[in-house]
């Protein structure tokens, strides 16, 4: 191989891994093949960052990791190379890969277990189980389960859509029926079935830049273009959107998530939500709003949804989902829309899953309907609330300068920006081999270009003390740090 810049390598997406260990996995597997032999220099980070479409940084973390393991050595002024001492390796089926994660991450008897950071989601162990429990046996147990009617309403179950239109009512302030709601598996089904009912393939939908990258997915899935539109401390920019909408004139849609804004936290403000409503009425545009953590306001009162302010003739598919109120693994959500583009949604529904988890409907349905639900917000939102602080607090006391954040006025995440000068996805590698495993704002860009230098830190499923540690650990390798 020997001169610079003529390897082609592809980078296959892996959804369980940071990308920076994506390409040192791959770059493994080309030694081992022997695509890569002992000597062969490497390009520079920011050829292959141009070649593969990543941030230079992320090529740079690669490096450094794999220079670490000691499949690569790095010469002062000439470059980077595999390492000299590797036995030259002939091609071979079969042969068993490395897995870099497994390698990288502190072993021994004594050492804890690895700390996953979420993106934001909720403390399973604090989910009302028992409750559940009961509320599913009598579900299982009842004679319309038993009965042999056939399948169900690919809507859901009627006694959860009634329950949950009282709900939403009181909690939300929407004025919806229960012919009104669909139940979905999550709110990641309802993304995929509201874009594939409003937008033909190939058309174009505007998200949120940074944004949801499994919404972006969904959108995907059904054939549709994503375009972003820049966000800042005040949420999307509507004048931006605006623009896109003179240019795009395929764009059909607008995805937002203006509740708290994912990942950066914030809220639109009224203006700007005047204002959407107002661009998407002129420009015609569909909003799909993503309330998807309502219930987690710490600071004032919730904004209530686009969805209630839109009017009749305006559309606005407002989704959300239960799953933030109890636990990931609890897949249910739920859609509300104009009757014809709920109908359009409940066709696509029945075609790829005829009916719904019946039994788990009629056992949220009780709790909703017995309040165990709305107790079980009450009771998390105080504790997120003070594991919000107890975090904000660590971050101020042992990052310092290095950091800046807001702290969120509701959610289950802190968005935390870096100093000029350090690298996110470099910073992610060294928590990594620490046992510390986060996500880099580069997992929430559209292109390698945009991406921020931030985290989301997911701080809900997280106690106090396991809270400490992230923080200690995150002080312990920020770049730099001895």
């Amino acid at each position: 191989m020997g001169k610079r810049g003529d390897i082609s390598i592809e980078l296959k997406e892996d959804g369980g891994q940071p990308v920076f260990l994506n390409l040192a996995t791959t770059l493994i597997r080309e030694i081992e093949r022997g695509r890569l032999k002992p000597g062969d220099a490497l390009p520079g980070t920011r050829t292959m960052a141009r070649n593969l479409g990543l941030h230079r940084n992320t090529v740079d973390a690669a490096y450094q990791e794999l220079t670490m393991q000691g499949w690569l050595v790095s010469e002062p002024s000439r470059g980077t190379f595999v390492a000299r001492d590797l036995p030259d390796i002939a091609p071979a089926r079969g042969r068993r890969r490395n897995r870099v994660p497994a390698k990288t991450m502190e072993t021994g008897k004594n050492a804890p277990p690895p700390l996953r950071v979420s993106d934001g989601a909720p403390d399973s162990r604090l989910m009302p189980r028992a409750e559940l429990a009961r509320a599913f046996r009598r579900a299982l147990s009842a004679p319309a389960f038993l009965s042999d009617g056939g399948y169900g309403d690919p809507r859901g179950a009627l006694t959860l859509r009634t329950a949950l239109a009282d709900y939403l009512g009181v909690e939300r302030g929407l004025t919806v029926s229960p012919a009104d709601l669909l139940v979905t598996r999550g709110s990641q089904m309802g993304l995929f079935l509201a874009a594939s009912a409003i937008i033909e393939p190939g058309e174009a939908i505007a998200v949120e830049q940074p944004g949801y990258p499994l919404a972006w997915a969904a959108f995907r899935a059904a054939g549709v273009r994503v375009i972003g539109v820049p966000t800042d401390a005040q949420g999307i920019d509507v004048t931006g959107l605006e623009h896109i909408a003179d240019r795009e004139p395929s764009l059909k849609a607008v995805y937002v998530t203006p509740h708290h804004q994912y990942p950066t936290t914030v809220t639109l403000g009224a203006g700007r939500r005047l204002k959407l409503l107002d661009v998407a009425r002129r420009r015609g545009l569909t909003i799909i709003e993503d309330d998807y953590d309502h219930e987690y306001r710490f600071d004032g009162r919730p904004v209530l949804p686009l969805a209630g302010r839109a009017e009749a003739e305006l559309p606005v598919i407002y989704v959300g989902s239960l799953s933030k109120l109890l636990a990931p693994a609890v897949r249910a959500g739920y859609v509300t829309a104009r009757p014809d583009l709920l109908a359009r949604m409940a066709y696509r529904r029945e075609a790829i899953d005829r009916q719904g988890d019946l039994p788990l409907e009629q056992a949220l349905a009780s709790l909703i309907e017995d309040g165990t639900l709305r107790r079980h917000a009450r009771k998390a939102r105080r504790i997120y609330q003070s594991r919000r602080d107890h975090l904000a607090g660590e971050l101020i006391d042992r990052l310092g300068d290095d950091v800046t954040f807001d702290v969120p006025a509701g959610g289950l995440a802190i968005w935390l920006r870096l100093r000029a000068g350090l690298s996110a996805e470099t910073w992610a590698a060294n928590a990594h081999r620490s046992g510390l495993a986060v996500t880099p704002g580069l997992q929430f860009a559209l292109d390698a270009a945009s991406a921020p230098e931030a985290f989301r830190i997911g701080y809900a499923s997280l106690d106090e003390k396991e809270l400490t540690r992230l923080v200690g650990l995150f002080a312990r390798t920020r770049p730099g740090s001895r």
